[in-house]
């Protein structure tokens, strides 16, 4: 009876134990904030102003370059203490930087800033804009056809990202205008468009979503792509304008012009300033 009781009182404390291990670690869960992108900081504060100026991109390749002409712009370091650049990965970070308002500038496409009306609640202007482009059907040996006979059974690669229009929004319409779903057609989500490209060359996919650059011609060939939409809107630069601040409008605007100068897409080179400033700064 001893033992018993003895053997009792042990189970009850590693039950115990178990429990409290548990609740401790489903605390330390919630503490961990999600991972929704990733944050770069100019290397030094700038002044000893407080204000951060937010920034948001989901162009992860143009980030540093953007990043040190903003830390070395003397109108944002007059007026702010640090640059904070968001590097979004998805939709939902989209979402929380551009519908809550949080980013001062930001890189984005104008149909995502009109369907939350962040351009009317934010007072977002545009600074910048870049060409529309077309969306196409790419393969890598043959030229797509828009017929239902040719798609069916094909492995389609195409964005996961539900506000990408080339990549995303065009491609599944054209499939439901054809009478095609995901019953007849494989759907495989990618995370970016380099990613699409890999995984055509790679044979994962028979015909991918996107669009068309210079910089394909070197491992894929025009004669092999098929127009779905010829204006699709281009990414815009936008300014969280709520007050009339015109001295940090026209310094990003310089710095804009200069950071899409040194890009290595030629998409991002074409750059149009809006309302462009008369002066230096």
């Amino acid at each position: 009876m001893y033992k018993f009781g003895k053997t009792l009182i042990v189970l009850l404390a590693a039950v115990i134990c178990f429990v409290l291990g548990f609740y401790q670690k489903i605390t330390n869960f919630a503490q961990v904030p999600p991972q929704v992108g990733q944050y770069v900081y100019c290397n030094d504060t700038l002044s000893s102003n407080k204000d951060v100026l937010n920034v948001y991109l989901t162009e992860t390749s143009m980030a540093s370059t953007l990043l040190n002409k903003l830390c070395n712009n003397p109108i944002v370091k007059r007026q702010f203490g640090n640059v904070q650049l968001m590097v979004g990965q998805n939709d939902y970070d989209t979402f929380r930087y551009i519908n809550h308002g949080v980013s001062d500038l930001a890189l984005v496409k104008s149909n995502v800033v009109e369907a939350f009306g962040a351009h009317e609640i934010y007072g977002y202007e545009t600074l910048a804009t870049h060409n529309n482009y077309s969306a196409y059907f790419i393969a890598l040996r043959e030229k797509p056809e828009l017929s239902k006979e040719y798609l069916i059974g094909k492995r389609l690669g195409i964005l996961d990202y539900p506000s990408s229009r080339s990549g995303h929004i065009v491609p599944k319409t054209v499939l439901q205008s054809l009478g095609l779903s995901e019953d007849n057609v494989t759907l495989r989500y990618y995370s970016s468009h380099e990613e699409l490209r890999r995984a055509l060359r790679a044979g994962e996919v028979d015909v991918i979503a996107s669009y068309w650059s210079e910089a394909d011609e070197q491992q894929l060939s025009k004669n092999y792509i098929t127009a779905l939409v010829n204006d699709v809107s281009g990414m815009r630069w936008y300014l969280r304008m709520q007050t009339r601040n015109t001295d940090l409008r026209c310094a990003l605007q310089q710095v804009i012009q200069s950071a899409t100068a040194q890009s290595n897409k030629s998409y991002y080179q074409h750059v149009k300033l809006v309302d462009k400033c008369d002066h230096n700064v």
